[in-house]
């Protein structure tokens, strides 16, 4: 008789206590003074992890999708690519959804869930998938300009894409949901995108809402989750994605906490997070109160904690489950509601 699979937030804690053994391992000077360590620890410890998911994904993916991939939106630069998925028999712009994928700043890439992508093109929409420079690589605001030059790299060329410039939708999962909202928050916000340094190249007008999934959005909250030895594989990701462990005087970790830059000019939202997923307590339902105070339209999708089966972080991308299928079903009528 076969086992019965290992719950998914298990597999998740013993994989965080994986990269605290390799950092355990790796320790010493090099450790201290260079996020290197942690962040190949870390890479190390994901490498994979989308793969299952990915597969049936692309196994429930829609026929009649075009895919064009590795479409470069910044000359000179070799991780601005983004791939593209609409209808095939689509003659004309569709409302687009640009999506930022996650990682902890540090991994990830644009091809990971790409059946999801394919999934909502098929319910009518443009959804393109972009690349981005990791951590430590590149370091913050690296990526924000990166995401900047895409939009606008996907407006310059909208018929070609099959996009409607007038009606874009910026969304995101986990890291790339922080990066969605910060931009967002940017657009509509035009004393807090001076601050960043990055002037949008899309104005208020063609945002017509951002898709945010499991994502972070209080970085003081996020930050202060030490593990039993003061030190996380979270606090490692930051580091590395801002260059810095001073994190009380950063000027990154601070512009980072998309939940004190917000205003009631923020985009129509759509919100979620699973129940155990250990963001959602401190980061989806603290931003959508947020939002919601400041009048915000929010679609907000949560779960009871003692809800069955228990929801772990990206569960809205398991669309071979009945939640996840609910949230595909919320993030496209949410799509189409905010569409002309």
């Amino acid at each position: 008789m076969p086992k019965p699979p290992v719950p998914r937030w298990r597999r998740r804690m013993l994989g965080l206590l994986g990269v605290v053994v390799v950092l355990a391992v790796l320790g010493g000077a090099s450790a201290y003074f260079s996020p290197w360590p942690g962040t190949l620890a870390i890479r190390w410890m994901a490498a994979g992890s989308a793969d299952s998911v990915s597969s049936t994904l692309d196994e429930l993916a829609p026929s009649g999708i075009t895919t064009v991939s590795d479409v470069q939106y910044r000359e000179g630069d070799p991780d601005a690519l983004l791939d593209v998925y609409y209808p095939a028999a689509t003659p004309m712009g569709l409302p687009t959804l640009i999506w930022a994928h996650g990682g902890s700043w540090i991994y990830g890439d644009k091809t990971d869930y790409s059946g999801y992508y394919e999934s909502l093109a098929g319910e009518g929409f443009t959804v393109i998938s972009l690349d981005y420079s990791l951590g430590p690589d590149a370091m913050y605001p690296t990526v924000l300009s990166q995401l900047n030059d895409a939009y606008r790299y996907i407006t310059d060329n909208a018929a070609t894409l099959h996009v409607d410039s007038g009606q874009l939708f910026l969304g995101g999962d986990s890291a790339g949901a922080q990066i969605s909202s910060q931009i967002s928050a940017m657009v509509t916000d035009p004393s807090y995108a001076a601050q960043v340094g990055v002037k949008p190249s899309i104005s208020p007008d063609q945002l017509r809402g951002v898709v945010l999934d499991c994502g972070v959005y209080d970085m003081n909250e996020f930050l202060a989750r030490e593990g039993k030895f003061g030190w996380t594989a979270d606090r490692e990701s930051v580091w590395a994605y801002t260059g810095t462990k001073d994190f009380e005087s950063s000027v990154a970790v601070q512009q980072m906490s998309t939940l004190n830059f917000v205003t009631a000019k923020f985009p129509p939202t759509f919100i979620t997070g699973g129940n155990v997923d250990v963001l959602t307590a401190g980061q989806s339902k603290p931003f959508a109160d947020k939002l919601t105070r400041l009048g915000v339209d929010v679609d907000a999708l949560f779960y009871p904690d003692d809800y069955q089966p228990e929801l772990d972080h990206e569960y809205q991308f398991d669309l071979d489950t009945p939640d996840g299928q609910v949230a595909f079903d919320r993030t496209a009528a949410f799509l189409d509601e905010h569409s002309q």
